[in-house]
């Protein structure tokens, strides 16, 4: 499942995707989101797109080292150069979730499988429970302004998982999506990403429905840090809303998800 640039650039073309371009692409890399955001650092415009095989250095939130297999996972980030408060900065990871979850939910269709795809806030896309991709957002801020923000994602294609992750974890092949490509899959993701972008700048109504429509979290009882409560979806920011034991709403903008045991 090997990444061809060549390829994915006549894919996006076609579709004349804003997003993209240019690619960098490197069989090994200490992480994606480490090139993306040096080349931020340096100029590099809105839509640049950085691809590898292997990381060294793969990571997710908080630090948590991201497994993936050589040429099993798909491991790239989307430089971003948009007009966005720094508050709702990190509501892009879920855009970047609900643009996976669409592009997954359509290989799973496509392979006869009829699995709903969710999103799990703040950054994560599952399928039966088990985690098939998380992103990483990271943001580049210059006196108070967001210059850049980089959307990093690892989507498992394929392969065996290891046995520290094989419950939690899942992977496309294991559902059956096995007939596509990395470029294809690369091209598809950025495909759903670009117009969930606008939507969330503009204002974020559409990002709160889709959200609502493929929650993994909503109606039950979630713990993010010493917040406990009913997951009620997130607001237009992108921050996760918790309804507690006396009815008041709380807004938790960032965080470790944890589903209590009853």
């Amino acid at each position: 499942m090997t990444f061809h640039p060549a390829r994915f650039a006549e894919i996006a073309a076609a579709r004349r995707l804003g997003l993209g371009h240019p690619i960098t692409f490197r069989s090994i890399t200490g992480s994606t989101n480490d090139d993306a955001l040096a080349a931020a650092r340096d100029g590099a415009p809105h839509g640049a797109l950085f691809v590898a095989e292997s990381q060294t250095d793969g990571r997710g939130r908080r630090g948590n080292v991201w497994f993936g297999t050589p040429g099993q996972s798909a491991l790239f980030s989307v430089l971003l150069r948009t007009n966005v408060a720094v508050e709702r900065a990190s509501g892009l990871a879920l855009v970047g979730g609900l643009a996976v979850r669409a592009a997954v939910q359509m290989w799973l269709r496509a392979a006869g499988q009829n699995e709903p795809v969710l999103v799990k806030w703040p950054n994560d896309v599952v399928i039966g429970g088990r985690k098939v991709c998380g992103i990483l957002a990271e943001s580049q801020v210059r006196s108070s302004e967001v210059v850049a923000v980089v959307l990093g994602i690892g989507l498992n294609m394929g392969g065996e998982l290891p046995q520290e992750l094989a419950e939690t974890a899942t992977t496309l092949s294991a559902w059956g999506a096995a007939n596509f490509t990395a470029d294809m899959l690369v091209a598809d993701v950025l495909t759903e990403l670009e117009p969930r972008i606008e939507h969330f700048l503009a204002g974020g109504e559409s990002t709160v429905a889709e959200l609502r429509a493929h929650d993994a979290l909503v109606g039950r009882r979630v713990r993010v840090g010493a917040v406990e409560g009913i997951a009620e979806g997130i607001n237009r920011s992108g921050s996760l809303l918790l309804r507690d034991e006396k009815g008041a709403l709380e807004v938790v903008h960032s965080g470790h998800v944890e589903v209590p045991q009853p």
